[in-house]
């Protein structure tokens, strides 16, 4: 039974990360890929707020998050994201890498206002773009198209990754590319 109580969007907290972690998984076991999902507490955290993984230093957060919360401060929902940039446009964007709402909290207006709220860290940053990718069955493709986000067609996503991935890494030696990263 879904909650009349509109939950708050604000920043994620160190305090958040493991329910948001919670919520990855459950997101996973959604999009029926449970055994994909490897997130841990400790790699969200230092992802979110910059603790190095390697030593003690920190080090400038690369993805950023925002949480849905009920009247008790509980997240119910998230959106985690990062910034893209537009060489056609000049400027950054914002690639939404996950949402999610949990069950008991959908209907509330949770997802519209995380949307929303990075929809207007768009506008006032001046970025031009706010987009994500979308498994092909999932229902919320109705609500999507409500907001006027419009599916990309025409742009193909590719992925490298495992055996390949390492196969092409392991070129960068042989044609003297010099490791400045």
């Amino acid at each position: 039974m879904t909650s009349s109580v509109i939950p708050t969007i604000r920043p994620a907290r160190p305090e958040d990360v493991p329910a948001v972690v919670a919520m990855v998984h459950e997101l996973a076991e959604y999009e029926r890929a449970p055994e994909q999902c490897h997130l841990t507490t400790e790699q969200l955290t230092s992802a979110l707020f910059g603790a190095g993984a390697a030593s003690d230093e920190p080090s400038a957060p690369a993805l950023f998050g925002h949480v849905a919360v009920d009247e008790r401060d509980e997240p119910v929902g998230f959106a985690l994201w990062f910034l893209n940039f537009s060489t056609w446009a000049g400027v950054h964007g914002i690639y939404l890498e996950d949402l999610y709402v949990r069950p008991s909290a959908r209907g509330t207006g949770a997802g519209r206002m995380l949307l929303a709220t990075l929809a207007d860290i768009c506008v006032r940053r001046g970025y031009r773009r706010l987009e994500w990718w979308m498994i092909d069955w999932n229902p919320a493709a109705g609500f999507y198209a409500s907001i006027g986000a419009e599916q990309m067609s025409e742009w193909v996503p590719y992925r490298l990754s495992g055996d390949a991935l390492r196969e092409l890494a392991t070129q960068a030696a042989t044609v003297g590319t010099r490791r400045g990263d």
